[in-house]
């Protein structure tokens, strides 16, 4: 994968690390750094319980915090001053949400929303700027990351603007599922409409289309996914093309 070959360093096994609180390391960028990078960041990580629909920045206010998932989904959405809203990029444990931090930038356009509910460390800004400097593995692998997130947001763009609504829909279950590590997704048609930029009728028919076809079952608040083979073969080549820029499961 891409991802690995962009670190040329093993990960290390999710067990082995924990913060000084005990609690395991099961994010990508945190495992991959060296022994002695770790041991300084991990005084500084904090972990936090994602609940979903927790906001953890609004666009256009300051970033507090970098956060790095273990498990869950943090969506980086696109807010218009109408109110609409589409998402233009997901961050699962592969990487980090708050990243214009590690280039000196405080604010994102972006609004950060926790999509499926998990946990995660996060550092605070202040922390994370006093430290960046001395810990150039660190800053390798989030710059790194900055430049997968940059090509899954254009694609994800492309697969909005040119793709039907059910490819869209496969696409993001695929994406999830590969966040969630879980074939059941605790998700409302109304909240995918929102990240897919359209509305829930239309959400409901493409979800329909696909449970017909023997892909997903649907029923309250949760879609779970029953043949992932054949929803990678309905699902535009956006999946792919994601998942093999960096989306390492």
């Amino acid at each position: 994968m891409i991802w690995g070959e962009l670190l040329k360093k093993p990960i290390v096994k999710v067990d082995s690390r924990r913060n000084l609180a005990g609690k395991p390391v099961n994010n990508y960028i945190l495992s991959s750094i060296s022994a002695r990078e770790f041991k300084l960041i991990r005084p500084h990580l904090e972990y936090v319980v994602l609940s979903q629909r927790r906001i953890l920045c609004e666009s256009h206010n300051n970033l507090k915090f970098l956060y790095f998932p273990n498990h869950g989904l943090i969506s980086l959405v696109v807010l218009l001053r109408t109110g609409k809203t589409v998402e233009a990029g997901m961050v699962g444990r592969e990487g980090a949400s708050g990243t214009p931090l590690s280039a000196g930038v405080s604010k994102s356009p972006l609004r950060e929303v926790v999509q499926i509910a998990g946990d995660a460390f996060r550092i605070k800004r202040t922390t994370f700027q006093k430290l960046l400097p001395g810990l150039p593995e660190f800053r390798d692998a989030l710059h790194h990351y900055v430049v997968m997130l940059g090509m899954q947001v254009g694609q994800t763009a492309a697969c909005n603007r040119l793709h039907e609504i059910e490819q869209r829909l496969a696409r993001w279950l695929l994406l999830a599922e590969d966040c969630a590590a879980s074939p059941t997704l605790r998700i409302t048609h109304d909240f995918l409409a929102t990240m897919l930029g359209t509305d829930r009728p239309s959400v409901t028919l493409a979800a329909g289309l696909l449970q017909r076809n023997g892909l997903i079952e649907y029923r309250r608040a949760a879609v779970k996914i029953t043949d992932r083979k054949k929803l990678e073969e309905f699902s535009c080549e956006c999946y792919a093309v994601i998942r093999d820029c960096g989306m390492r499961y």
